[in-house]
């Protein structure tokens, strides 16, 4: 059977993202990534920037940013967005893996990698490789921002729940039926999709997997420590409210040594 990777799955999630985010997540980490990015006024790198729902909000700070994301049909979708913002604002957009970036040494001021992007590493080697290079691309003392979707872990499994309905991005009704799978020996969490799009008479089924590896914040901490960086702030909201095991969010900045 072949490995488990992390990267499969977006493809075909690249048409529903946002209009799933627009009812889970919504916006509420664009301001703290305004804050944090703006604070740093320095070149930023987005490690899977996806649709550019981030990604868009940090280039029209006017910081310079660079996007990075593996799904070419994601990326279709953030070049179209940064068509609408003026030319010299726009942010470059780069398809690639994180785990050897295609980057000089030392080209960035700010690495950011948010809303679970880490998790979707599945091995330890994956996450290695990847801080590695992180450092590599980082200047001294550049900040690496990471957040993490709360222990996946613990999520309940279940099966075929419809979790979402509405009308659809392109018109029509979509609905997302979803299951949840646990491999708490590899420490895994699998999300099984279904987006039901229904078009009039006319019904598309879209089914696919993300998976996603969960490491505690503690322990994020420590492998950022053992790739060259000094954590400065564990937090656990977007507000900066102290971190707990319970916490919304796990929010982690880290400085390159």
């Amino acid at each position: 059977m072949p490995k488990s990777e992390g990267w499969k799955g977006w493809d075909e999630y690249a048409p529903f993202y946002d209009w799933e985010n627009a009812r889970t997540l919504g916006r509420r980490d664009v301001a703290y990534w305004r804050r944090i990015v703006g604070g740093e006024a320095a070149r930023t790198l987005e490690l899977g920037c996806g649709t550019g729902r981030l990604l868009i909000p940090m280039a029209r700070t006017g910081v310079p940013i660079v996007g990075i994301d593996r799904s070419a049909p994601m990326l279709t979708r953030a070049t179209e967005r940064a068509r609408r913002i003026r030319r010299d604002a726009r942010p470059a957009v780069v398809r690639g893996d994180i785990r050897q970036l295609p980057f000089p040494n030392r080209s960035f001021g700010m690495v950011m990698a948010p809303y679970g992007l880490l998790q979707s590493l599945l091995r330890e080697a994956d996450l290695r490789e990847t801080l590695t290079d992180v450092a590599r691309v980082l200047r001294k003392g550049g900040l690496l921002g990471v957040d993490l979707v709360p222990d996946l872990t613990s999520w309940a499994e279940y099966s075929r729940k419809v979790s979402l309905t509405g009308r659809g991005p392109g018109g029509g009704t979509v609905t997302l039926i979803e299951s949840v799978r646990q491999d708490r020996r590899k420490r895994l969490t699998i999300f099984d999709e279904e987006f039901v799009e229904r078009r009039g008479r006319a019904t598309a089924r879209h089914v696919f997997s993300l998976t996603f590896r969960t490491l505690t914040a503690p322990e994020m901490c420590e492998r950022l420590e053992s790739t060259g960086f000094r954590v400065e702030t564990l937090c656990g909201s977007y507000r900066d409210a102290p971190w707990t095991p319970q916490a919304d969010v796990w929010l982690i900045r880290a400085r390159k040594r």
